[in-house]
């Protein structure tokens, strides 16, 4: 087994052991960036109230007895991966604040507006051509000799 540790000109370490490359962290990296404060803690899911253990460092002011006798902080959670559709595989179409239908009044309300703006501008193109037919008539029997 051969290992051969050098710096590179940034500072990063480089371990070659037997022809495989790895690189060591930078040695200006922050200290203690991470917390040391660490714990198992049940997370529930209020969906479906899936419960699961894990390493947590969030605060909390409920505990629960877990399986194994012992008793852990819980932390209750609207959304996990055994309630979320990209999860669970099954596709939902939630509608809670009514975007559909919301969608569909702003679209109604869009198309009656352009009808709207149409009509107003085809009475105005009436309204032009009538006038200028008033005046071509009314210059037509101007120019003509009275008998």
């Amino acid at each position: 087994m051969r290992i051969t540790i050098t710096r590179t000109a940034n500072g990063v370490g480089r371990v070659d052991h037997d022809g495989k490359t790895a690189y060591t962290s930078h040695p200006s990296m922050k200290k203690d960036l991470h917390p040391d404060s660490y714990r198992l803690v049940v997370f529930e899911d209020l969906n479906n109230g899936v419960r699961f253990l894990t390493r947590s460092t969030v605060a909390s002011e409920e505990s629960v007895k877990w399986d194994d006798g012992n008793e852990y902080p819980l932390v209750k959670v609207h959304i996990t991966s055994a309630s979320h559709p990209f999860f669970t595989g099954e596709e939902r179409i939630l509608d809670i604040e009514g975007r559909v239908d919301k969608f569909k009044a702003r679209a109604a309300a869009g198309q009656a507006a352009r009808e709207k703006r149409a009509a107003a501008a085809s009475k105005e193109a009436r309204r032009e051509s009538a006038k200028i037919e008033k005046a071509e008539a009314k210059a037509a029997a101007s120019t003509q000799p009275a008998t």
